[in-house]
């Protein structure tokens, strides 16, 4: 039996673990990235419900009028 088949067979699955865990760290990078963007687009949302509430506000309008001029039928 050629010994060389366990020396090949261990730097493969060494190459194969090395491999793995940069894989890992660049998927845990994109994943935290997601989640950053997902929450500032979160505030951001957040924020311009916000202004539009204000804007109605200062317009003299509710969420009622709005809803009744988008929907007359929704009462």
């Amino acid at each position: 039996m050629d010994k060389s088949k366990p020396k090949a067979a261990q730097d493969l699955t060494a190459q194969m673990e090395t491999t793995m865990q940069e894989l890992n760290k660049k998927f845990q990078a994109m994943s935290d990235q997601i989640v950053t963007r997902l929450e500032e687009m979160g505030m951001r949302i957040n924020d311009l419900e916000k202004n539009v509430a204000d804007l109605m506000q200062q317009a003299g309008m509710d969420e009622c009028q709005v809803a009744e001029e988008i929907d007359p039928e929704r009462q």
